[in-house]
């Protein structure tokens, strides 16, 4: 196995981690990557709030890992919400070193991932965060981030990253936000990824005609659909699945519906780099 030593940075640009959950973390990446150094940012465990800190604790937390050359990866522990209150003004102030990094993460950390890939950062990634420990099988999530931060192993991968061009993955709630914005993604000839958890059907549809009306998202090559789960009940019954939904809105818009994608938020989610693979 091709291993390499990598320092990992971790911050909280949303809600906070609770240190039994960085334990847990740091365990797991002892055991079974050791090659694999984990700095979990004090900033991670502090509160403000819905938030892991003050807006300005958690730029500033953010920025300092990023600009370090001491780590290789940025690692964002946690989603939640709270990236969007930071991300435009925290991306201002990286340097040319925070370039070279990774950054991992999905849910809210998709608003920073956003703006990185607008920005041109070549190592932007969806893939699962340290809080995923605490979902029932988490360990497995947690260990193929590790593995991928490590030996960028094919089985880390949705499978069709491989075949796909480029691509990204996110929320559809946080893309939906996005769209319109100074963080929006140039996603032409992109494979689009997206996933949901604990939202009504409603808001689903919604934010999907929001996604698909877009024009910048019109010019993408195509959508899968990752899994929606934890859908709450109403009343009345929408009366149409996830996928009747989104194979709706592609129609309206001319988007190619290209089938299921093995992401969300579960510890199944698998990784999805931006822009696709990358020759070594």
């Amino acid at each position: 196995m091709n291993t390499r030593r990598i320092r990992v940075g971790i911050v909280a640009p949303s809600s906070r981690l609770e240190p039994a959950m960085a334990a847990r973390v740091k365990a797991l990446a002892a055991e079974s990557y050791p090659s694999v150094e984990l700095v979990f940012h004090p900033q991670c465990f502090r509160s403000a709030g819905h938030f892991a800190g003050t807006d300005a604790e958690r730029a500033a937390a953010f920025v300092e890992v990023a600009n370090d050359p001491a780590f290789e990866v940025v690692w964002f522990g946690r989603g939640g919400y709270g990236s969007c209150r930071i991300a435009e003004a925290a991306l201002g102030k990286l340097t040319e070193t925070a370039r070279a990094k990774t950054y991992l993460g999905y849910s809210d950390a998709g608003v920073l991932l956003a703006g990185l890939y607008s920005k041109g950062f070549p190592a932007v990634v969806h893939g699962p965060m340290p809080a995923d420990v605490s979902r029932d099988g988490g360990e497995a999530a947690v260990v193929r981030a590790l593995s991928y931060l490590s030996t960028n192993a094919a089985d880390t991968l949705e499978p069709s990253v491989t075949s796909a061009g480029k691509v990204a993955a996110f929320n559809i709630m946080t893309f939906s936000q996005l769209i319109g914005t100074p963080l929006q993604p140039d996603l032409t000839g992109h494979v689009l990824m997206l996933e949901e958890v604990s939202e009504y059907m409603y808001r689903i549809d919604r934010s999907l005609f929001h996604i698909t009306s877009s024009p910048g998202v019109r010019r993408v090559a195509g959508i899968r659909l990752g899994r929606c789960t934890a859908i709450p009940d109403n009343d009345p019954d929408f009366g149409q699945t996830e996928l009747e939904v989104v194979r709706h809105w592609c129609v309206q818009s001319g988007i190619p519906y290209l089938g299921r994608a093995d992401i969300g938020h579960d510890a199944a989610n698998k990784v999805v780099p931006f822009g696709g693979l990358r020759s070594a």
